[in-house]
């Protein structure tokens, strides 16, 4: 008896303990590729395994999602996190806890059988844009890159889905978009191969995608902060090794997320932005001084960032909150 209610009573006491945080990680986009990580680390359990109950929600873009974790309508953004700076940098509450893609996977693409593979080729095209986004904001840093002027092409306007729909339809040679989205998508829709001119190809050293977060919730819930990092390290040190799995855990939580085959070469060519240029770090999402001030230092000089960005450079990214790894 009285072992009886040692046992109940140490249920009662340890219940609460053990009931796990409702975060909300809400995606840049659309889900496409280079979301699976979150997805596979969902479904096999990492996040659960630290207290964890994650909702994945897809996004709108960069710029909207970090709005909404600088409000702390939800807990977690995934977002571009040159975009995130723009806002940091006129003080918005948020920061980089980890930085997932360390070269910048922006592209001018179309269709590969219509020969645009560099630069020089897209003097006479028509390139579809949709203003605001990411891309448009990087957009004129690649034209002083690579010495093409406004006046070398022609530009259509509009969202995510008429920009796609301009090139599938012929109304545009290019659009602007990531390697591992947008491509994918065409793809799906016609069955064609793309081809990209990346934007990494012609020296512009940016980071990419990183997990944010309002910088006052990071104060009032370290512990969860860093829970929520490990599970997201193993998250995408797992799903690179089973990419197809990986796309599949998309598909399992959202079946009308895509298609297998895309998503998972999507996912593939998102694999290798996860690498650290500097060699510095194996770990994902740890991303080392050298790169985040080079990204700052150009998108002063060319992406129209506020110089003072460049004194506060620290105070756009924290590896305080990743696991310790050996190596890192």
């Amino acid at each position: 008896m009285l072992r009886l209610l040692i046992t109940i009573g140490a249920m009662l006491i340890a219940g609460p303990a053990l009931a796990a945080d409702k975060v909300t990680l809400m995606l840049n986009w659309y889900v496409y590729g280079e979301h699976a990580p979150f997805y596979y680390g969902k479904e096999k359990g990492f996040y659960s395994a630290q207290g964890i109950d994650l909702e994945i929600q897809e996004g709108r873009g960069s710029g909207t999602v970090t709005q909404v974790v600088a409000a702390k309508t939800v807990q977690f953004g995934y977002v571009d996190v040159p975009t995130m700076m723009r806002a940091a940098v006129k003080g918005a509450p948020v920061v980089a806890i980890g930085v997932a893609l360390q070269t910048n996977p922006m592209s001018a693409m179309g269709f590969a059988d219509k020969n645009i593979k560099k630069p020089d080729d897209i003097k006479g095209k028509t390139v579809a844009t949709t203003p605001g986004d990411s891309m448009s904001q990087i957009w004129p840093l690649f034209l002083k890159k690579t010495g093409l002027k406004d006046g070398d092409f022609k530009v259509v306007s509009g969202d995510a889905q008429t920009k796609v729909n301009a090139v599938i339809n012929g109304q545009a040679d290019l659009l602007l978009g990531y390697v591992m989205d947008q491509s994918m998508k065409i793809k799906d829709a016609t069955g064609k191969d793309v081809f990209p001119i990346k934007f990494a190809d012609y020296g512009i050293v940016l980071v990419s995608s990183g997990l944010v977060a309002n910088t006052d919730y990071i104060k009032a819930n370290p512990d969860l902060v860093k829970r929520m990092m490990t599970a997201a390290v193993k998250s995408v040190e797992a799903a690179t090794k089973d990419p197809k799995g990986a796309a599949q855990a998309i598909l399992n939580a959202n079946p009308k997320g895509g298609k297998i085959e895309t998503l998972t070469q999507g996912f593939e060519l998102t694999i290798p932005f996860y690498k650290d240029p500097t060699g510095e770090s194996k770990q994902p999402f740890r991303v080392s001084d050298k790169i985040m001030q080079e990204s700052v230092d150009l998108m002063v000089e060319y992406g129209g960032l506020e110089a003072v960005a460049k004194e506060k450079v620290k105070s756009f990214y924290s590896n305080d909150h990743l696991p310790k790894a050996s190596g890192s």
